[in-house]
């Protein structure tokens, strides 16, 4: 018989200091990310050199072909961590445990039906391929040795959720790291010791799926009393997690048709060549938005616990203070985007590439928006608005779609890279940020003077700064970083003028408390 839930340790409150909960979160987010990051420059080189083209290339063409099973999730992955972090809030052990167990046996049925499919597609590679037999052979090998990986992640990804539901994505952020370490190390030893491409992929798939099981200790370690029982699978739970999750999986697929099929219309459009015009100035402004979009993310079931305990002004709070940051941490870089983008293009590939400059300078105003109005998006589908937001982001896709199919005759790329501004300026300006406001009783006026504006005005400053002053062209990666900096600093020192003192000094107090110090009160009168 289980304890009372009033004397259970589980329920102790996660989240007696949320700024610190969530800062947490983000910085072990951002040393994940830096990692892998750090980790892929290095390895790039590194596999090549050992394996060479043809080996690497194989080994990048038949894993990639498991990318594509990602869309299997069906929106459940954030269903889960929705219910954990609903059914916490409200102290509902026997509800979060029947939600773990009907997702980890519905997700342990996905990934059987997931690896019937790589099995099939692993003996017909030389059908899907323009590959030879000796190479069919050894892809047969990567492609069934990675879809081990691919099955598992499904099932195990529900203690992920667990944890991250629990808003300890802190823990799953440090298992990241050290398991991305660890993959890393083995690579190199692996290949130093002169094995093949095939020992590779079982090394290092190896430690990837021994790694799900620290993940499976962190979600027993934040939930004591979690128990995944096939008894406990309720079908009333699968259809209440469903009726979450398709709006989920809708708004994911419509984030690919804004996001990802760019590509596709230029290539039937115009072609292959210039799709790797667009592809650099595509990586550019995804990092940008990796980069700059990580408090958001962690969020969500901070969101959802606020909502499910009718704290209507702490969501007040998240939507202004969160819309105020990511919009000052995504405009310093977008504005250092706009005014380098000729340089950056340059001195990162080429004088050839060039062409790809106006599209990072169009696609960075795409960025600052949807970063910008994330708080607002998370807020939507994390306190009851997932439906609304779901069809207006599949509206804004399928407009997406039509216009730069029709812009990209007479415009070229530039009419690609239009026609995904358009959509997104304004679903951004006029459907969900003020979607946001309503929700939590908001006045539109008063949200863009606290959240936007104060971030909008140094911005405009600094660009007509830098466009009345005349300064030589950059012409390596550590000028081009060395002016960003001198912009962004430009920036923020304008920033801590427009927020004011009040909050200049709530910010300094806050800062002060994350670092374990308490701030000096003034002298009593």
């Amino acid at each position: 018989m289980s304890l009372p839930v009033e004397r259970d340790p589980t329920w102790a409150p996660a989240d007696s200091r949320p700024l610190a909960t969530i800062a947490r979160n983000v910085t072990t987010r951002y040393l994940s990310n830096f990692v892998d990051l750090g980790i892929g420059l290095l390895m790039l080189p590194f596999n090549l050199h050992h394996l060479g083209w043809e080996a690497y290339g194989l080994w990048v063409l038949t894993a990639g072909v498991t990318v594509h099973f990602s869309v299997l999730d069906l929106g459940y992955g954030s269903a889960t961590v929705k219910f954990i972090a609903q059914y916490r809030a409200q102290r509902d052990g026997k509800a979060l445990n029947e939600i773990a167990s009907t997702m980890f046996y519905l997700f342990a049925a996905i990934g059987i039906v997931a690896y019937a499919v790589i099995v099939a597609l692993a003996f017909n590679l030389d059908h899907l391929f323009a590959i030879t037999p000796e190479q069919a052979h050894v892809g047969q090998w990567i492609l069934l040795i990675v879809g081990l990986n691919i099955a598992c992640n499904f099932p195990f990804s529900v203690y992920g959720g667990i944890t991250d539901g629990f808003q300890r994505y802190d823990a799953n952020n440090i298992v990241a790291v050290v398991v991305s370490l660890l993959v890393a190390g083995v690579n190199a030893l692996v290949l130093w010791m002169g094995y093949g491409l095939v020992p590779l992929v079982a090394a290092t798939t190896a430690v990837r799926i021994a790694g799900y099981f620290a993940y499976r200790h962190n979600a027993y370690r934040v939930y004591r009393s979690l128990r995944i029982r096939l008894a406990d699978v309720r079908r009333s739970r699968l259809r209440e997690i469903s009726g979450f999750s398709v709006y989920s999986a809708v708004i994911d697929w419509a984030n690919k048709l804004n996001y990802e099929l760019d590509e596709f219309v230029i290539g039937v459009f115009l072609g292959s060549a210039p799709v790797a015009v667009w592809v650099v100035a595509d990586r550019i402004i995804s990092a940008t938005q990796r980069l700059t979009n990580q408090i958001n993310g962690v969020l969500f079931p901070f969101i959802v616990d606020s909502d499910t305990t009718k704290r209507q002004e702490r969501l007040q709070k998240v939507l202004l203070e969160g819309t105020r940051l990511s919009v000052a941490t995504v405009l310093p870089i977008a504005i250092a985007l706009v005014w380098l983008a000729g340089p950056l293009v340059r001195t990162w590939v080429g004088p050839a590439m060039m062409a790809s400059a106006p599209l990072v300078q169009i696609l960075a105003v795409v960025v600052a928006l949807r970063v910008g109005n994330a708080t607002g998006m998370t807020l939507l589908k994390g306190a009851g608005r997932v439906r609304y937001l779901a069809f207006a982001n599949i509206a804004t896709g399928l407009v997406n779609i039509a216009l730069s199919a029709a812009l990209v005759r007479p415009f070229g790329l530039t009419g690609v890279a239009i026609g995904t501004l358009i959509p997104v300026a304004c679903t951004t300006m006029f459907v969900l940020f003020p979607a946001a406001c309503r929700r939590v009783e908001l006045p539109v006026g008063r949200a863009l003077r606290f959240a936007v504006w104060p971030a909008l005005w140094p911005a405009a400053v600094v660009v007509t700064a830098l466009a009345a002053i005349e300064i030589a062209a950059p012409d390596t990666l550590l000028m081009v970083a060395a002016e960003a900096a001198t912009g962004a600093l430009m920036y923020y020192g304008l920033f801590a003028i427009a927020i004011g003192r009040r909050d200049r000094a709530e910010y300094r107090t806050r800062l002060l408390e994350l670092m374990g110090r308490r701030p000096r009160l003034a002298p009593a009168a």
